[in-house]
């Protein structure tokens, strides 16, 4: 299957032929251009990679929410340890997704 590049606001498209209209800003077919194969081919390699990052950050904001809750409970302070380290932690991981997400953006392989 053929992948389209929206030229005003990237978004990628997969089928044989371009939209009618852009999906996400609304531009015409005519602001489509297909990708080269082998772009192409790296973009489909990179998406499962690409959700398991986003499933990720996804899961470090849960970790975030459950040890703020977790330092607000205070209990005592081997709890507020652990939470404190899992705040921190997460946080960390959540920066390094953003990070590699913007370096696959940059290498053509996020869409």
């Amino acid at each position: 299957m053929k992948k389209w590049r929206c030229g005003v606001c990237g978004y990628i498209h997969d089928g044989e032929m371009p939209p009618e209209r852009c999906p996400k800003c609304g531009a015409p077919k005519e602001q489509f251009a297909g990708l080269a194969a082998e772009a192409a081919a790296l973009l489909e390699r990179s998406r499962p990679s690409n959700a398991l990052h986003a499933e990720l950050h996804a899961l470090m904001g849960k970790v975030t929410e459950l040890a703020n809750r977790g330092i607000e409970d205070n209990l005592d302070p081997g709890c507020l340890a652990v939470f404190r380290y899992a705040l921190g932690k997460a946080q960390v991981i959540q920066s390094m997704v953003k990070a590699e997400i913007a370096t696959h953006q940059a290498k053509g392989k996020w869409g």
